[in-house]
């Protein structure tokens, strides 16, 4: 509102302290409907009920959870919901998740997650649609598995990849920066056994959520109770305040299995990662990749995404958009419904089933240019 509000805004004002004095919040939160069509151990598998009764004539599309956060990311409220846009859109939609993790899973590292749970749920979407191929949708870490399974085994039935602010040299996320040499024992002040295994639990989403509790205690309020008069706003806070209440269920010793080798040992930004007995390598990756990142990101900043250009070299095309909004409101952020989501839509359109398979490279070439709602940088194999 302004500084001295017009009787517009204070009538709209009203209207909205009512709403939530009444109804007790302002967000849409049904969420969009889904079947539970397959599940397994750490895997639940949902398919969203098609808004029309026409058959997709399009590959469907996995959105992959990250094991730190509540599946509500992709579907955030109503007019704020990927998902909901990908249906409404007519895209066949599933979604991957992974159940409460309990005290018996405490010590599991990201070798289920790549070698059982997304390619059981990438091979079943796929029976599903008639045997075509699967774009997969990953946030955050859930990229980051979808990346590491797609470099693990090649055959799966997969068509693209779309990774959304998912950093891989966390040397560059001003959050991890601070604490990791706290996390390797062999430097000077690092810590062992107990204390690094606490602090390497720390989910790094929550972790950012819950920094600055005095700016928040501050901030929040102010920026509030000056926009009492805009009901998207209000219904967004509210939206996200829910969002970041689930992700509690995920903290603990189970996500710092995850989580830690990440952060303490920046394993990634060389392109490759022990798992089990072997060594995935990123370059192994042979599908098209695009790359999203948040301008205002502050847990998958810019730097810690870019890498992920260079480092896919056997990708027929890596393609990163850059686009407004933090770690989540790039993707479900209101600005996202003109920036992020018009990306994928062009993304799944340029590349159908069964696309054409790039002759040897002669080697890539980098191009950069601009688009209405981000920017844009691509590297093409030469065919």
């Amino acid at each position: 509102m302004d500084l001295i509000p017009k009787p517009g805004q204070v009538v709209s004002a009203a209207g909205n302290v009512a709403t939530l004095l009444v109804r007790g919040g302002l967000a849409d939160l049904r969420p969009m409907p889904r079947t539970l069509v397959d599940e397994g151990p750490l895997r639940e598998l949902h398919h969203y009920r098609p808004a029309t009764t026409v058959a997709p004539q399009s590959d469907p599309i996995l959105l992959v959870t990250p094991p730190a956060a509540p599946s509500l990311c992709y579907d955030l409220r109503r007019g704020c919901s990927l998902v909901e846009h990908l249906v409404v859109g007519g895209q066949p939609t599933y979604l991957v998740e992974y159940g409460e993790l309990s005290l018996t899973d405490r010590d599991l590292a990201l070798d289920p997650w790549v070698e059982d749970v997304l390619p059981a749920a990438i091979r079943e979407v796929s029976e599903q649609a008639g045997g075509r191929p699967v774009h997969l949708v990953g946030w955050s870490l859930g990229g980051i598995l979808a990346l590491l399974t797609a470099a693990d085994d090649p055959t799966l039935p997969i068509a693209s990849l779309a990774l959304l602010g998912s950093p891989v040299d966390l040397a560059q996320v001003p959050l991890v920066a601070p604490p990791r040499p706290l996390l390797d024992p062999t430097k000077a002040g690092g810590l062992t056994g107990r204390g690094a295994q606490v602090l390497g639990s720390i989910p790094i989403v929550k972790w950012a959520a819950d920094l600055g509790p005095v700016q928040r205690l501050v901030a929040k309020p102010l920026a509030v109770g000056t926009r009492l008069d805009d009901a998207e706003f209000l219904a967004q806070i509210e939206a996200v305040d829910r969002f970041t209440a689930g992700m509690s269920a995920y903290s603990g010793r189970t996500y710092g299995q995850l989580y830690h080798r990440f952060v303490r040992g920046n394993a990634l930004v060389a392109g490759e990662i022990e798992l089990g007995d072997r060594t995935v390598e990123l370059a192994a990756v042979d599908k098209p990749v695009l790359v999203v990142a948040g301008a205002t990101d502050g847990i998958a900043p810019l730097k810690a995404v870019r890498p992920l250009v260079d480092l896919l070299d056997g990708a027929p095309e890596v393609q990163l958009e850059i686009v407004p909004g933090g770690h989540l409101g790039l993707l479900t952020g209101r600005e996202s419904r003109t920036t992020t989501w018009p990306a994928l839509d062009d993304w799944f359109t340029q590349w159908p089933a069964e696309p054409t398979e790039p002759t040897a490279p002669s080697g890539p070439a980098i191009g950069t240019g601009r688009r209405q709602h981000g920017s844009k940088a691509s590297r093409r194999l030469s065919t």
